[in-house]
C-alpha cells in the first residue's frame, strides 16, 4: 500500500551557551526551502536528526523564537547526539 505524499519539512536550530537561554529557530520551510536547509546543513557539516513530529511542532514557532520549555528535554537529546557526532568526526 502506497503512503500518501508528505511534503518535506525542515527546521534549523542554533544554540550558543551563554548567548541565549535556549535554542532558537533560525530557519524553517517546506518543499524546496526544506531541501535548501538540508543542503546547507550538509555543506557545513551540520549533523541532521530526523523527527517528523518534532519538526511539526518546531515549525509552528516564529523565526528567532526560542524553543518552549516543554521541548527542552527532546532538544537536549538532539544536541547531545550532535555533540557526540561532532566529537567522533573530529577523532577521525
Amino acid at each position: 500500500m502506497k503512503q500518501p505524499y508528505q511534503r518535506k519539512s525542515a527546521v534549523a536550530l542554533r544554540y550558543t551557551p551563554g548567548e541565549a537561554e535556549a535554542p532558537r529557530v533560525i530557519a524553517k520551510g517546506q518543499g524546496h526551502i526544506a531541501g535548501k536547509i538540508m543542503e546547507q546543513a550538509k555543506e557545513h557539516g551540520v549533523p541532521v536528526q530526523q523527527d517528523p513530529s518534532l519538526v511539526e511542532v518546531l515549525s509552528s514557532l516564529e523565526l528567532n523564537e526560542q524553543i518552549p520549555v516543554e521541548l527542552y528535554q527532546v532538544v537536549a537529546e538532539i544536541l547531545a547526539f550532535v555533540y557526540q557526532t561532532d566529537q567522533r568526526s573530529r577523532r577521525k
